[in-house]
């Protein structure tokens, strides 16, 4: 470990020294020691076009030559607002105004604050969320408490408000009983609603997939039923499409994917490429009106000194038009998944196998209990980088989510080595 430094998720005394990376084109990353390792998981699942990309690194080299940073409050500048502008263009009707920030996190807990305040500037105290087992919504307090109560947020639990949480109706290959779970959710939901109406400020879902909850996975049919119940009940629908967006699940944005339109959206990760911090909350109209008045106790007192940076947004504008050129590579490779994944079904050592869009996962099976702490995920990531693969399992389910310049011979090695370490647990 590096005497200096205090390196994330990682126990401070057990974990491995880290991997030191001397640089990274493409699917690959360079280690000091001259191995090369193909990243499977797009570095935390940001680098959607890949590492260094060429493009990317002129937009920035570019803007910096210009604008590199000015405060934005009380000021604006041509990449913020050209981004906004391309943002709301690709996003579902009806989501038009874009808040920026710095990352998932703080773009979550800008959405919590909006739902939050929108009631209050209509003088209604609606003091709950309701959000989803198994959801992770980042590290930050109001995210921590709308995420699911586990090993990340134990340490601070009593700190966290309360939140009322529904079963996530995660579904897989083969699974018969999928109708039935969205439905006993969608009960829950409802009766939530039905007691209290005038409880709740809003419900919050990462939408198709849960990240680091597990990649587990529901259908558009189930967040379609949700908004129909959002609607009716007059409460807000937040989308927390994080990890989801920028052609994950298959398409530009779950949102649109499962023709849903939200009142609230949360982007980041793949928003630059995986070039720089960035993040955007997008609401509507609706929410954006109430906070559009004299009365200074109506206004969002939130920002951050590197708000909307015009390097974030040349690279966001640059990763944009990449996205335009590599979409029949992220809407295509689902198709690519499902093939590999067929031949992994017959392997007793996996189940509830699932993929959506850019993302497969599956459960790694053993005697050890499910979860973050299954030691399982410690030993497929040590195998994997000797086999020049980086994985990073969340405990027993494993994941690949690769960016969208792999080839097809790339995919089919992860695949195969994959493979290998199944045989070899």
């Amino acid at each position: 470990m590096h005497p200096n430094i205090w390196y994330p998720f990682q126990n401070l005394k057990t974990s491995p020294p880290p991997l030191k990376v001397i640089s990274a084109s493409g699917i690959w990353l360079e280690l000091e020691d001259g191995r090369k390792l193909m990243d499977c998981i797009s570095s935390w699942w940001v680098n959607i076009h890949g590492h260094s990309h060429p493009k990317i690194a002129e937009a920035i080299f570019s803007q910096a030559k210009q604008l590199e940073h000015v405060i934005f409050a009380g000021f604006t500048h041509q990449p913020a607002e050209k981004l906004a502008e391309e943002l709301v263009d690709k996003l579902p009707h009806g989501l038009s105004r874009v808040f920026f920030s710095d990352n998932g996190s703080t773009a979550v807990e800008v959405a919590l604050k909006m739902a939050y305040q929108y009631w209050v500037n209509q003088n209604q105290q609606r003091q709950k969320f309701i959000a989803f087992e198994g959801a992770y919504h980042g590290d930050t307090f109001g995210a921590m408490s709308v995420g699911a109560r586990s090993l990340f947020s134990q340490v601070f639990s009593n700190m966290l408000f309360e939140v009322d949480f529904l079963p996530f109706p995660e579904t897989y290959i083969g699974d018969n009983a999928v109708d039935e779970k969205e439905e006993e959710v969608l009960c829950k939901f409802k009766e939530k609603l039905q007691q209290n109406p005038q409880q709740y400020a809003g419900i919050i879902i990462e939408p198709l997939v849960q990240g680091a909850g597990g990649i587990r996975m529901c259908r558009p049919e189930f967040l379609r039923e949700l908004h129909q119940l959002v609607e009716k009940f007059d409460t807000l629908l937040i989308f927390d499409e994080v990890m989801t967006g920028f052609g994950r699940t298959g398409d530009w944005f779950p949102s649109i994917k499962s023709e849903v339109t939200p009142d609230i959206t949360c982007l980041s990760k793949g928003i630059t490429g995986g070039f720089l911090p960035l993040s955007v909350t997008v609401c509507s109209e609706k929410i954006y009106d109430t906070f559009y008045s004299d009365d200074p106790i109506k206004t969002l007192y939130h920002g951050h000194s590197y708000t909307a940076n015009p390097l974030g947004c040349a690279a966001a504008l640059a990763s944009l038009e990449l996205m335009e050129e590599n979409q029949p590579a992220f809407s295509s490779m689902e198709g690519k998944h499902l093939q590999y994944l067929e031949v992994l079904q017959e392997n007793p050592k996996v189940e509830k196998l699932r993929v959506t869009g850019t993302i497969a996962a599956m459960n790694i099976v053993n005697n050890q209990e499910s979860g973050y702490l299954n030691k399982v995920g410690l030993e497929i990531r040590r195998k994997a980088v000797e086999k020049g693969l980086l994985l990073r399992p969340l405990g027993n389910v494993l994941y690949i989510m690769p960016p969208y310049c792999i080839t097809d011979g790339e995919l089919f090695q992860a695949y195969k080595i994959i493979d290998e370490i199944l045989n070899e647990i």
